[in-house]
């Protein structure tokens, strides 16, 4: 955490955030073989897909939905990383941008037990072994790191390594991994002070409430650049010590979908297109030193 050329302060992108292979990925419905520009097969046709609402693609993602992943809230728009890829997602499998309905759905609902109201739900949500008990994830569409971040001049703005945030009173977002990544890689002295909504730990840090607050990295540079005045990333680090996480589309267990959504993401990437979205909506990891 965890959710551009439109990020105001940042200005134009050059450099996609370091991808890395996740620890442990759990298995998902495997996706169907064949070259990526084959036609889909017949069980992927448009009109033979498993959808909530026939002729339509049910997409799920919080609200608010925050940039970069999303443009102004508004993930109907096509704009921000994440509305980009569920519109890439949706060309693929056959529907234009007004077949592709919109339905807001709590972060930590998104990945619980039971029936869902989307098809897929994009919404930062790292695949982990836990939550595929639950659920079923496509294969991942990005990849990131975490990020600390603190107010300018404050205690913990210098801290070169995680060590030197042993003291810090870092506030997360529950049920994310970066609530997992505090405790089980920074595992700091006091315990973490938990949030329901992203947006509480950002105001948090801004009301001093807190030393440091754990949100991934893009997300780290939208805060230091259009939520909190006078904040820096402190650095980045690996969520379980050797490696990233990974992002994976959501879907209902046992959803047949999963596979038509793989072969979707599956062009996506040989294509260059998914390469392409990231590059433009995402900002850099340059200036955004490692924390051992």
């Amino acid at each position: 955490m965890l959710r551009p050329s439109t990020l105001l302060a940042l200005g134009a992108l050059t450099v996609a955030v370091a991808a890395c292979a996740p620890a442990s990925e759990p298995t998902t419905q495997a996706s169907p073989s064949g070259p990526a520009g084959s036609s889909a097969p017949a069980a992927c046709a448009k009109d033979r897909l498993p959808l909530k609402t026939p002729g339509k693609l049910t997409v799920g993602t919080d609200k608010p939905a925050y940039e970069p992943w999303f443009k102004d809230d508004n993930p109907a728009s096509g704009e921000g990383f994440e509305s980009a890829v569920a519109y890439a997602v949706a060309a693929q499998l056959g529907f234009t941008k007004d077949e592709v309905v919109w339905e807001t759905v709590a972060f930590d609902t998104a990945f619980a037990p039971g029936a869902k109201k989307f098809d897929f739900d994009i919404n930062q949500v790292s695949i982990t072994p836990d939550r595929a008990k639950a659920v079923d994830f496509s294969q991942g569409y990005y990849t990131a790191k975490q990020a600390v971040v603190a107010v300018e001049g404050s205690k913990f703005a210098a801290a070169a390594d995680l060590a030197s945030l042993k003291d810090a009173t870092i506030g997360v977002q529950v049920g994310t991994t970066s609530l997992q990544a505090v405790k089980d890689v920074i595992q700091p002295s006091t315990q973490p002070k938990v949030y329901s909504q992203q947006v509480d730990a950002v105001n948090a840090l801004k009301n001093k409430q807190v030393d440091a607050i754990v949100v991934d990295l893009p997300t780290a540079f939208y805060v230091t650049a259009a939520q909190v005045e006078n904040s820096k990333i402190v650095g980045q680090f690996d969520a379980t010590g050797s490696t990233s996480e990974e992002f994976g589309l959501v879907f209902e267990k046992g959803n047949a979908l999963v596979s038509c959504v793989n072969e979707a993401i599956g062009k996506l990437k040989s294509s260059g297109e998914l390469a392409k979205i990231e590059e433009q909506w995402l900002s850099a990891a340059a200036g955004a030193p490692e924390l051992k």
